[in-house]
């Protein structure tokens, strides 16, 4: 681990954190000394996804940060109706936020069922909002905190002619549209708490972020157009200065904010310096 501390006392709490984005930014918030909650779905094997809740607590406690476990399938009210609770008895009150945990269904939009929308939906707009409401009082009364939504690109239709084929961006319309509303609450709940030191912020990658599952899928994409891809960081470091600094409503991309700060991308234990988060060629088109 880094002997960096801008994270040192603070609690946190990150939702599908087993592995990927989630994982990422659970390990650089760990590096810089906050105790951290990891929430996925279960413990062990998720069909044949890689990486587990078990195994990320025990990757984070390796590196000598402070993790812990909490099960919650997002998708059901229930399981999420405590989980601030539960989560606060591991190491005290939650100053940081992370909602990064989300589903999708790849249907065409003239297509996609009510059940697939009512699942996605559940994950990854009203989860958000529920566990963002159950940490607002105990924040507003500290005085202190931090939310943080993942967010995407698809929350906005891509330009004509499409980079990836039209089915791709078509297929992927339903899930951009939880994103695109998850976007308009992260601005409004950011302005309506402004002034009280709890600081409100959406993030996504620029491109396709590097994940094992994602790396395997379209590893060859990276490849053959690098401004189409990043690792993942970029996220992570990007997610950290926007749970620690006093951005207030940004629905802001990974690398657009790192050169608006002037901030180098680290390792996720934070004790290697990786350069800059470069801008790729077309930069100017993504950041309009």
């Amino acid at each position: 681990m880094a002997n960096n501390d801008s994270c040192k006392g603070r609690v946190a709490l990150i939702t599908g954190a087993s592995r990927g984005i989630g994982l990422a930014i659970a390990q650089r918030i760990a590096a810089e000394g906050a105790a951290v909650v990891l929430v996925s779905s279960r413990l062990g094997k998720h069909g044949q996804q890689p990486g587990t809740l078990e195994e990320a607590v025990t990757l984070i406690q390796a590196n000598g940060g402070q993790a812990v476990a909490e099960v919650a399938d997002l998708q059901d009210a229930g399981q999420r109706a405590d989980l601030v609770q539960r989560a606060e008895q591991h190491f005290g009150a939650l100053d940081i936020l992370v909602n990064n945990a989300a589903t999708t269904k790849w249907a065409l939009p003239s297509q996609c069922q009510l059940k697939d929308r009512q699942r996605i939906f559940e994950v990854n707009y009203n989860a958000p909002i529920d566990l963002s409401q159950q940490v607002l009082p105990g924040m507003l009364e500290r005085g202190q905190g931090w939310i943080l939504n993942i967010t995407s690109s698809s929350a906005q239709q891509p330009q004509v002619p499409y980079r990836d084929s039209p089915e791709a961006a078509h297929m992927i319309a339903v899930y951009g549209s939880s994103k695109s509303a998850l976007n308009r609450y992260t601005e409004g709940l950011a302005h309506e708490v402004a002034g009280s030191n709890v600081f409100v912020n959406a993030l996504m990658p620029v491109a396709i972020a590097l994940t094992e599952q994602a790396a395997a899928l379209v590893g060859h994409i990276a490849k053959n157009s690098p401004d189409m891809a990043e690792n993942v960081e970029v996220m992570a470091e990007a997610a950290l200065e926007l749970v620690t600094g006093r951005h207030v409503g940004q629905i802001t991309y990974s690398r657009v904010l790192l050169h608006q700060v002037a901030r180098k991308v680290r390792s996720v234990d934070g004790s290697q310096e990786l350069g800059d988060a470069f801008l790729p060629a077309n930069m100017a088109l993504i950041s309009d």
